[in-house]
């Protein structure tokens, strides 16, 4: 997003956490109609036309969401979706994507609440890790064929009693309604967003062995200190992996190309 639409999704977000911090809002209940929102500006292309016209007056705008859904979801939803509607936006897609991630900020959130924030950044990690590892369950996942029960259920079956329910929750939501992200893309993104609610970055560790409790914490904090931010570690394991240890912070991987760096890394793991 750029310009006017990502002055409108950074205030909502701040709106978004404001209601969540309260103890009465279901951050979960929240991310559902969110979502439900969602998928119903996805499908309607005139609606969301009118609701990001800058010719129309905001208050218009805010008490059409007000008619369209006041009826169907909480108070809280209809409110933060009106704000969304006031808003200006660069154009209309970006205010589909601004709810999508609201909705997904919302499932986190919920999670954070009940202290499995750190679990299901793990846990979105690791599936990503699988569904990279096996073309049967990518190709099940992203079939458009396949209804969105059939993939639920799948879903439903693999995560159902193992994972966090806010991390079955996402990865369903992003299967069923990629709107053109592939899958791998989504969860990335989701894990991004994970680690955002704790202002950290997100390291993707990749070691020929796995690493000591000790390790971990060592190289988290040598991370942490490079990038001045944070650092949350995803872990990996790969025996073929070049001298030893690789380390991927957004785009840029620190490997042989970045020897200082690495050296450092390795020198505060061995201290």
């Amino acid at each position: 997003m750029s310009g006017a639409s990502r002055e409108a999704l950074a205030a909502a977000r701040e709106r978004l956490d404001a209601l969540t911090d309260s103890t009465s809002v279901d951050a979960a209940q929240l991310a559902d109609e969110l979502a439900a929102v969602t998928a119903l500006l996805d499908r309607e292309a005139g609606l969301r036309r009118v609701l990001t016209d800058p010719a129309q007056p905001g208050e218009a705008k805010a008490q059409l969401v007000q008619r369209l859904i006041g009826g169907q979801v909480s108070g809280t939803t209809a409110d933060l979706v009106s704000g969304l509607a006031r808003s200006r936006w660069s154009q209309p897609r970006d205010l589909v994507d601004a709810l999508e991630e609201l909705a997904d900020i919302a499932d986190l959130t919920a999670a954070e609440k009940t202290g499995t924030l750190d679990d299901v950044e793990d846990e979105l990690f690791r599936f990503g890790r699988i569904v990279s590892s096996s073309t049967e369950l990518r190709a099940a996942l992203t079939d458009r064929a396949a209804g969105t029960s059939a993939k639920t259920e799948l879903l439903h079956r693999l995560l159902g009693g193992r994972a966090k329910p806010a991390t079955e929750r996402l990865v369903t939501r992003l299967a069923t309604a990629p709107r053109g992200r592939s899958l791998e893309a989504g969860l990335e993104s989701l894990s991004k967003l994970a680690a955002d609610r704790r202002n950290r970055m997100v390291a993707v560790v990749t070691s020929a062995v796995p690493l000591s409790d000790g390790q971990k914490q060592r190289l988290g904090a040598a991370l942490t200190k490079l990038y001045g931010r944070r650092m949350h570690l995803n872990l990996d394991v790969d025996p073929e992996v070049v001298g030893g240890i690789r380390v991927q912070v957004g785009d840029e991987v620190i490997n042989g190309s970045l020897a200082d760096r690495l050296d450092e890394a390795a020198r505060r793991m061995a201290s």
